[in-house]
């Protein structure tokens, strides 16, 4: 009982990964899938985010030291 068990399983568990394989490569998932891999490259730079957020506290700090 246990072998058979084993062979259902094994069986149950290929055809998922079958499925996994046929919707991964399906041509509707295409353009999902592009736009994932997009991504990144529309973000922006997070190193240029971070010396503009430094730079406009450098200047928020000067005027008020000014002031």
């Amino acid at each position: 009982m246990t072998a058979l068990m084993h062979s259902i399983w094994t069986v149950v568990v290929f055809i998922v990964f079958i499925g996994i394989i046929v919707w991964a490569y399906s041509g509707r998932r295409k353009k999902d899938f592009d736009e994932a891999a997009r991504l990144v490259l529309d973000e922006d730079d997070p190193v240029q985010v971070n010396q503009e957020k430094e730079k406009a506290e450098t200047e928020s700090k000067d005027t008020q030291e000014k002031s």
